[in-house]
């Protein structure tokens, strides 16, 4: 009999690719923070201006005025993975402001079976233990006033971890640039260039734990797949205004466009660059209470018979704020409309200010 586990689908993001440059290398870094961002689709690139902004956009740290902290848990792929967040930022000087972020994507208590079968061909549950694969983000930002008027800039530094129980980790090193505009007509224009140096890993893969699944499949993974990996750039393009109707009501309206410099099935896909619109908005009421909506993910989809079809992903939201607290709620699929789950993220953010009155 054969030993059977299910580590060896964990180690796929491994062991498949041969070449250093992979496609969807550091994935978990685009599903994106905050319940409110994501109830609009993630268009928030040129108006993200609070302690989310070190991932959104860290110019936009620049908008924070005093300390403030958020907190963020979603559950998927029907809670089998869990995605956790925090972040605190705070301003330096009226020119400058920092930011700090901690990102954890995981799977636990995941069945390791290489050791159910011992050497007689015996069937031994007490041989059967636990691990966790979780993937890990650490990020410092900082943003800064331009010279030019309107014009405010933000860079982040990444640590990224990941784990595969005791059998493999890696670490990873990267960094982006973020941009800011606001007119004088108040449109807000944004711009991140997320991985500009391209982000590098590098895995440690324990050999001896390797040998207990090369056989998982006969005649594959014989061979220690390619232990460094190279996330390609990616860049955020946005635009917001937001517009008061007598004082108590406002409507934030946005767009992104989301590319990535490869091949893809983006509703916008060519050789050099692909590109994935947004759109998302926000009705506020007397900043009390929102509520938001959005649309994302245009992606060109090729069915069995070859023919094709248009899959979008929408997105809502609410919202409520009081007193520097803000707690929000998104339901927000992170696949399409049609072939994945939805799921209900909510978050937590707080002027810590509010302590000190």
């Amino acid at each position: 009999m054969r030993k059977i586990t299910l580590l060896f689908f964990f180690f796929i993001s491994v062991c498949t690719y041969s070449q250093s440059v992979r496609k969807y290398s550091n994935e978990f870094m685009s599903i994106g923070v905050d319940a409110a961002a994501l109830g609009m689709s993630n268009a928030v690139t040129g108006h993200t201006g609070d302690v989310n902004s070190g991932y959104w956009n860290p110019a936009g740290l620049l908008k924070v005025k005093d300390k403030q902290l958020a907190l963020m848990h979603a559950s998927y792929f029907a809670n089998i993975a869990q995605y956790d967040y925090a972040a605190f930022a705070m301003p330096l000087d009226n020119r400058s402001a920092l930011g700090l972020s901690v990102i954890r994507f995981g799977v636990d208590d995941i069945l390791n079976t290489t050791q159910l079968i011992d050497n007689q061909g015996n069937i031994d549950y007490n041989r059967i233990s636990l691990f966790s694969t979780a993937d890990y983000a650490f990020t410092v930002s900082y943003a800064r006033d331009m010279p030019l008027d309107g014009f405010s800039y933000g860079v982040n530094a990444k640590v990224i971890r990941r784990t595969i129980g005791k059998f493999a980790n890696s670490w990873g090193f990267g960094f982006d640039l973020g941009l800011q505009y606001v007119n004088k007509d108040d449109w807000m224009f944004g711009l991140m260039l997320r991985d500009i140096t391209t982000t590098y890993n590098t895995w440690a893969i324990d050999e001896d734990a390797y040998k207990d699944i090369s056989n998982a499949i006969p005649g594959q993974n014989q061979e220690l797949p390619e232990t460094t990996e190279i996330t390609l750039p990616k860049a955020q393009l946005g635009m917001s205004k937001k517009f008061m109707i007598h004082n108590d009501y406002s409507i934030l309206a946005a767009a992104n466009l989301n590319m990535q410099f490869a091949q893809t099935n983006d509703i916008v896909s060519t050789e050099a660059v692909s590109i994935d619109p947004a759109i998302g908005f926000e009705f506020g009421y007397i900043d009390l209470v929102y509520l938001r909506g959005g649309v994302g993910n245009f992606q060109n989809v090729k069915a069995l018979d070859n023919s094709q079809s248009l899959s979008f992903q929408p997105n809502i939201g609410l919202g409520f704020k009081y007193r520097g607290i803000a707690v929000d709620y998104a339901l927000t699929d992170i696949g399409d409309q049609s072939a994945a789950l939805y799921s209900n993220i909510f978050s937590l953010k707080v002027d810590l200010g509010i302590f000190r009155r």
